[in-house]
């Protein structure tokens, strides 16, 4: 398929940059980010009266018609794949799925297929109109494998551009639950101590630090001081299990979402996830705490107790304020039945 070619017309009073000026007078209905236009442009595909217009700092005036040569969109090479999706809402820009835990999102080196990305493909059949003139899906965030939950996927430019933006400004609302060792109790001294954690009001457990990958496990992420990428997770504790108190409930809000940082962050904390088996440490349950089921029940959980419960977000073409809520998938809160049991 050959090209298509948008005619734009600057508007009154446009910014001094070329790059600014397509950004504001672009129509919504093409579908073209400030990141493809700047590629196009970089790419040769504009022009005015004929003279092709490379630089992205050229000046343009009122009345200019821009012509931009938008490239047909080429199909992804990744495999399209009929596999089950949990859809909790899906419109001609964005789709929020609940992703179960065993689930890769996107195709890597070692897991090509079985993804969420494989199953997005199949799904839409090719009505997507496609991110960086690509028809795939746009990732915009991700959770783990073994972490199941809510995820929002961006089906166009403009929605991948607008989710984006959001979550560089960590105004999206994601709040996890998690089941974890111990008591994370706001008033423990040994808490209080540990380096990066405040209490705030309410009960809440404030976790800072900076987040990069471990020293010698190029696999795990550690806790740094000075040195990585800034994070913050808070946590409350929901409900508390055992006698003496062996596990908690917790809920877990991300202001920044970095690569397993609520496992990190509350394994740092003294308190690693139930069934994690690379921050979660070989902490025992205490004899006699639980009832024999339920240590059976911790001891068999075979993967991260985390769940991505709530997702809220500001729709990135209509505005409207969005929020999703999904319950605990089935083994989570079974094991939770037999700990309050």
């Amino acid at each position: 398929m050959s090209d298509s070619i948008l005619r734009v017309t600057i508007g009154a009073a446009p910014p001094p940059r070329l790059d600014k000026a397509l950004a504001r007078d672009v129509p919504e209905e093409a579908a073209l980010s400030r990141t493809r236009l700047a590629r196009l442009i970089d790419a040769g595909a504009v022009r005015c009266a004929g003279e092709v217009l490379s630089n992205p700092k050229a000046s343009v005036a009122e009345g200019d018609v821009i012509e931009i040569a938008v490239p047909a969109m080429v199909e992804s090479h990744i495999e399209a794949e009929a596999l089950p999706l949990d859809i909790r809402f899906e419109d001609e820009d964005l789709i929020v799925v609940m992703k179960p835990a065993g689930m890769v999102v996107h195709p890597a080196p070692g897991t090509p297929t079985g993804t969420l990305v494989n199953a997005l493909l199949h799904h839409f059949g090719g009505r997507l109109s496609g991110v960086g003139g690509v028809g795939r899906p746009g990732i915009v965030h991700r959770i783990d494998k073994d972490t199941s939950g809510l995820l929002v996927i961006a089906k166009s430019d403009r929605a991948h551009h607008g989710l984006a933006d959001q979550f560089a400004a960590h105004s999206v609302e994601r709040l996890y639950q998690a089941l974890v060792h111990g008591h994370p109790d706001p008033g423990d001294p040994r808490l209080r101590g540990v380096r990066g954690v405040s209490i705030e009001p309410g009960a809440v457990i404030k976790i800072t630090s900076d987040l990069a990958r471990h020293k010698t496990d190029r696999q795990r992420q550690a806790v740094f001081f000075g040195h990585g990428r800034h994070a913050i997770t808070r946590a409350r504790v929901q409900e508390v299990y055992g006698t003496p108190a062996q596990l908690s409930l917790v809920e877990c809000r991300l202001e920044t979402g970095r690569t397993h940082q609520i496992r990190v962050h509350m394994a740092h904390a003294g308190h690693g996830l139930v069934g994690d088996p690379v921050y979660g440490g070989r902490r025992k349950v205490a004899k006699g705490a639980l009832s024999e089921a339920a240590m059976a029940a911790v001891a068999a959980f075979d993967r991260q107790a985390l769940h991505a419960a709530v997702l809220g977000f500001d729709h990135p073409v209509s505005g409207e304020t969005i929020r999703f809520e999904a319950a605990l998938p089935q083994d989570m809160a079974d094991l939770i039945s037999i700990l309050r049991a």
